[in-house]
């Protein structure tokens, strides 16, 4: 009998939780050493910044080092395989998020299958992307910038975190919603793809809240939230769907780890996760980076992967949006 596939997808979820037999660990006597996060992107993108408030939270609780470690490149998927291929012995971690969801679909000969592979330890946060521009750009609005597009169809060069990001599925939202014609160039993170836009090497990007906001505060950059809401983080800054009605598109960022983790180390990674998003310093924090806080257990977390993945497929697959 064929699983229909959203019933699938939880089923392996699931069952990446499992630990296995042969990889007992102690709660009590974990992490006796430094734990490795790997983040799928360069050091100061937004993924990063999360990955770095809640790798010095957990060293400070339990305390050993948690050493972020970027492996930038093919859209998060190194990095993923990388935690993939590392022993399940919770000292290897993932910085997951929306990426790897849209990477289930995206990619089809990955040599990994995200949902089996990697167990879901804990949700973190969530937030808003957001479309920017240079306030040099001949546009200070959304319809403005519309209106630019169609008149210079093919023209305007567009940037993202990389092919297959979320910020690129969210500018490829933009162009089918908004009826304009931009061209994609990827980078390989949202840092360097900002980097492009300040120096004027391309005309808008779509990128995490965080690795932006600084900018956008600044006045270096204008910007539109991608989210239904605006943000509590920059409550001036417009909604691209108070222009385009129905747009809207949000990232999250949790942590994985290496199938076959014991339960009981990703239940004690889960709580003292927890603990950290329900810290008002630390809450903060992720606000400061127009995120919101997102706990969730293992299992509650593991469906929403599930749920996520299953989401990303049916928009991918309409748009018929393939890899570069």
């Amino acid at each position: 009998m064929k699983l229909p596939r959203r019933q699938f997808l939880h089923m392996a979820a699931s069952a990446a939780a499992l630990p296995a037999v042969p990889h007992i660990a102690s709660a009590q006597t974990y992490p006796s050493r430094p734990v490795r996060v790997i983040v799928g992107y360069a050091a100061g993108g937004g993924n990063d910044i999360v990955a770095r408030l809640i790798g010095q939270w957990l060293s400070e609780r339990l305390g050993q080092p948690f050493v972020v470690e970027n492996r930038p490149g093919s859209a998060s998927n190194i990095a993923t395989q990388a935690v993939v291929n590392a022993a399940p012995d919770g000292y290897t971690l993932l910085l997951v998020g929306t990426t790897n969801a849209i990477n289930a679909t995206y990619y089809e000969k990955l040599n990994f299958n995200f949902i089996r592979d990697v167990a879901a330890v804990s949700s973190v946060t969530r937030q808003p992307q957001v479309m920017l521009w240079n306030p040099s750009f001949p546009a200070k609005t959304i319809p403005e910038f519309i209106d630019h597009a169609k008149a210079n169809p093919g023209k305007i060069n567009m940037s993202s975190a990389g092919v297959g990001s979320i910020g690129h599925l969210a500018g490829e939202l933009f162009k089918v919603m908004a009826g304009v014609d931009l061209v994609h160039v990827p980078f390989g993170g949202n840092s360097p793809s900002l980097t492009a836009l300040l120096a004027g090497q391309v005309d808008v990007s779509f990128a995490s809240l965080p690795s932006a906001i600084e900018f956008i505060r600044a006045g270096r950059l204008r910007g539109a939230v991608t989210t239904a809401m605006r943000s509590e983080a920059l409550p001036d800054i417009p909604t691209i769907g108070e222009f385009v009605p129905g747009y809207e598109v949000s990232a999250w960022y949790g942590v994985g780890a290496p199938k076959g983790t014991p339960a009981e180390v990703i239940d004690k990674l889960n709580s003292e996760i927890n603990a950290g998003l329900a810290d008002p310093k630390l809450k903060a924090r992720l606000a400061d980076f127009g995120g919101t806080v997102f706990a969730l257990s293992p299992a509650d977390f593991g469906k929403f992967i599930a749920d996520e993945t299953e989401k990303w497929a049916k928009a991918i697959r309409a748009a018929n949006i393939k890899p570069a």
